[in-house]
């Protein structure tokens, strides 16, 4: 008899505990995936800052030479500014600007021969777009990170886990409606 019961309690018992090994697991796959998407989302901010740090050197040191493009440079000041401000909407604004002027920037530079001579502004344009770069880079990584995320908090039994738990389903990165028009560039007036 004691058998018996030694296995009437046994075999719960042991369910239970697989069942809270298991959903331990899960939980913790969860969180550390959440934490990645939170990580590639941080790798994307501190190519922003970089990008932020850089640009009023480039624009400084051009500035020089192309007195009669304020209008890139009035766009860059605002974008900026955009950026600076808390909300979420404004700032996402304020990045596409951003980018949309350091894409005229560079353009621009191209098309002057003296700026490309000049090594202060070659090479800080060359740090604009490594930093550039980065930012595709970061934002890539990120959607990769995330979309992992998703498509696991998504499948059974991980999306029971996870709607217990309120793990919430990470925003990809987009690109902007405008991101898709060539940026213009006219010298001539």
């Amino acid at each position: 008899m004691s058998k018996k019961l030694i296995a009437l309690i046994g075999i719960p018992v042991g369910i239970i505990f697989i069942s809270i090994i298991v959903l331990a697991g899960s939980y913790n796959s969860l969180v550390s995936k959440e934490e990645s998407v939170k990580q590639a989302n941080s790798k994307i901010e501190v190519a922003l800052q970089r990008r932020a740090d850089l640009i009023p050197n480039v624009v400084n040191s051009v500035k020089g030479y192309m007195k009669h493009e304020e209008d890139i440079f009035t766009k860059i000041a605002d974008a900026r500014s955009k950026i600076g401000s808390g909300n979420k909407e404004t700032k996402s604004e304020g990045e596409s600007e951003l980018t949309s002027a350091i894409s005229r920037l560079l353009v621009v530079q191209e098309n002057y021969p003296e700026l490309k001579a000049d090594t202060q502004v070659s090479s800080l344009i060359s740090e604009l777009e490594g930093t550039e770069n980065r930012l595709f880079v970061a934002r890539k990584d990120y959607n990769d990170t995330a979309t992992e995320y998703n498509k696991t908090i998504r499948r059974f039994p991980t999306s029971v886990i996870a709607s217990l738990f309120g793990f919430q389903r990470a925003e990809l990165i987009e690109a902007e409606k405008d991101a898709k028009v060539v940026p213009k560039v006219n010298l001539t007036d």
